[in-house]
């Protein structure tokens, strides 16, 4: 009996397996599961807390880009262009000729205004020549009223004293010749004098006419400085250092005034950040920036905070909004952050406006 049963296999044990096949139990399974799930949730936290601590104190956006300033040099005379002294993308500096115009008629228009101002010139000192004149006559007319009135003085005494005298002790005719005598001598100073004012007007009139002459010479000296000034702007040249870029002018081109040429992108970048207005309640000028640009992989370029615009991006679009009209919806605005760069050491790479840039802003 007890041989019987010592035969029947036993079900409910487990088999036991040894060597290298073996399996451990499904409950030592879930807790190696458990573990695992608990360090990996462990890693996340403190991953996520460094994360924070590292950046709690920097402000980032990827909505930035390189910025300059970019001068769009145009024709300010009409011509037909003779001359580029430029490649495309070329580096120049400041006053360097860039491009000629045709001179040959403001050449002309020059020659002509110089003409016209010599020829004022001379009527200048023609006026002031008969002014000269003008004014000896009436020295001469003041020298004639004295030499008149000292012959009316003399006539004056002859003709009181031949009436005081005894009229018999003279000839009658001796006292008809005293008194013409003394009316032609009064009649002639006041002539004198007559000549005199005539004299002054004279004058007058030279004077005037040398004001006149002297304006048409001012207007002339005018003429001359504007025809030299349009003379000028035949011959461009940049207003600054920078690259000449997007050049819409050939040899030959007939240009108007007015008329877009080229543009130069002026040296001296920044960046142009647009922060949430959330993020600036911390932010400064003059704070340390991180910069990080697409088109320089691997390169972290340091700035610092210069300025903030004094309004939201969308106050200057072409169509602001209006919040007064009751379609009101409340949008998070961004500002444009004016960021400059620490050094000269960008000047190494190739930094375009338009480039796409990353900004991190240490804001404590």
């Amino acid at each position: 009996m007890d041989q019987v049963y010592a035969d029947v296999p036993q079900r409910d044990q487990p088999r036991e397996t040894e060597g290298v096949g073996a399996q451990p139990p499904r409950r030592s399974r879930r807790w190696l599961l458990v573990v695992a799930g608990v360090v990996l949730a462990l890693l996340v936290i403190a991953g996520g807390v460094a994360y924070w601590l590292a950046t709690k104190d920097y402000q980032s956006t990827t909505d930035a880009q390189i910025d300059a300033n970019v001068t769009q040099m145009a024709s300010q005379v009409a011509g037909r262009v003779t001359d580029i002294q430029f490649s495309d993308n070329q580096h120049v500096n400041g006053g360097q000729v860039l491009l000629k115009i045709d001179p040959r008629d403001y050449q002309a228009k020059l020659d002509q205004a110089v003409a016209q101002q010599q020829s004022a010139a001379a009527q200048v000192a023609q006026a002031s020549a008969q002014l000269g004149v003008q004014q000896a006559s009436l020295d001469q007319a003041g020298a004639n009223v004295v030499v008149a009135q000292a012959d009316l003085t003399q006539a004056r005494q002859d003709y009181e004293r031949f009436h005081r005298i005894n009229p018999h002790a003279v000839a009658q005719q001796q006292i008809d010749q005293a008194d013409a005598a003394f009316r032609s001598q009064t009649a002639k100073v006041a002539a004198a004098k007559q000549a005199v004012e005539g004299a002054k007007a004279q004058v007058s009139a030279a004077q005037a006419q040398v004001t006149a002459a002297k304006a048409a010479e001012q207007q002339a000296l005018a003429g001359v400085s504007t025809a030299k000034l349009q003379l000028s702007y035949t011959t461009i040249v940049a207003p600054s250092a920078g690259r000449v870029t997007y050049r819409r002018v050939n040899v030959g081109d007939y240009v108007q005034p007015g008329q877009a040429l080229f543009a130069l992108v002026q040296d001296g970048p920044w960046v142009q950040a647009d922060f949430k207005e959330t993020e600036l309640a911390h932010m400064r000028p003059g704070q340390p920036v991180t910069i990080s640009v697409d088109g320089v992989p691997g390169v972290t370029f340091h700035a610092r905070v210069d300025s903030f615009q004094s309004g939201t991006g969308s106050q200057f679009s072409a169509l602001p909004a209006e919040n007064a009209t009751g379609n009101w919806v409340k949008v998070v605005q961004r500002v444009p952050v004016k960021i400059v760069f620490d050094g000269d050491a960008y000047q190494k790479y190739f930094l375009a406006p338009g480039m796409s840039v990353e900004a991190s802003v240490k804001v404590r």
